[in-house]
């Protein structure tokens, strides 16, 4: 069984973080890994740099150029999670966008994912039709599960369409912003949330863009079955370095 969907029979809600892979320096992806795992982390996203990050914030932005500047390629990065499974049991997924992947070659970037243990895959502009279509049978061929997204303006129809298709869970995004943009969650979040959970999907919804704290975690996880934080843990990266993780981890889980 794939570790994501191990991971989601959890009853406790999943904490699942982003960063960026070279950020803040290019050695640093694999301590930050071991960090996250050790602070009780449920599953990490590792995000490939990419100079056009459309769905990101400023921050990621700032982190995914810092990296790319830092040195960070693809083949840097499967260099680096060569041996990351001797010590990191959590499901780990690359974020990230198709151009690089594409460049790379999809099914050598799958069958190189398969190699070092990743779990899935996130990539916003991936369409689903072109999935289906072209790559489903790489992916599945790799055991990579492949994450959609959805957000407040997806149709019901749509979303019945996605949770059809998808294995693993449903990335719900909070609004139609980029990721960061959000301060807090209001009635039109929550509504949202409340909404799509009634809709009794086959998938776990994990929620990502704005879960920043303890409180907006529990906000967010109320009609969900997780959480993810990107922005938020990569300012606590760069304000106070990677001897901080725990820290900010037990602010999350505990109030």
């Amino acid at each position: 069984m794939n570790r994501i969907t191990q991971k989601l029979g959890s009853e406790q809600p999943v904490l699942s973080i982003y960063f960026t892979a070279g950020f803040p320096t290019l050695e640093s992806t694999v301590p930050i890994l071991e960090a996250l795992e050790n602070s009780g982390v449920d599953m990490v996203e590792i995000g490939l740099p990419f100079s056009d990050p459309l769905a990101d914030g400023p921050t990621i932005q700032a982190s995914s150029t810092h990296a790319l500047q830092n040195g960070m390629t693809t083949e840097i990065l499967f260099e680096q999670l060569t041996d990351v499974r001797k010590n990191i049991k959590i499901p780990l997924l690359i974020m990230g966008y198709f151009n690089p992947i594409l460049q790379y070659g999809v099914e050598k970037f799958c069958a190189r994912c398969e190699e070092v243990g990743i779990d899935g895959l996130i990539i916003p502009d991936l369409p689903l039709a072109e999935f289906e279509r072209e790559f489903r049978q790489i992916f599945e061929a790799h055991g990579l599960l492949n994450i959609f997204l959805i957000s407040p303006v997806t149709s019901e129809e749509r979303i019945r369409e996605i949770d059809k298709a998808s294995k693993g869970f449903i990335y719900m995004v909070s609004s139609s912003s980029t990721t960061g943009s959000r301060m807090d969650f209001g009635k039109e979040q929550q509504d949202y949330f409340k909404r799509v959970a009634d809709m009794d999907l086959d998938n776990p919804r994990i929620v990502g863009f704005g879960i920043k704290d303890a409180k907006s975690f529990q906000a967010a996880t109320r009609y969900a079955e997780g959480g993810i934080i990107g922005s938020a843990f990569i300012k606590e990266l760069e304000q106070n370095g990677l001897e901080s993780i725990p820290n900010f981890i037990k602010r999350i889980r505990y109030i």
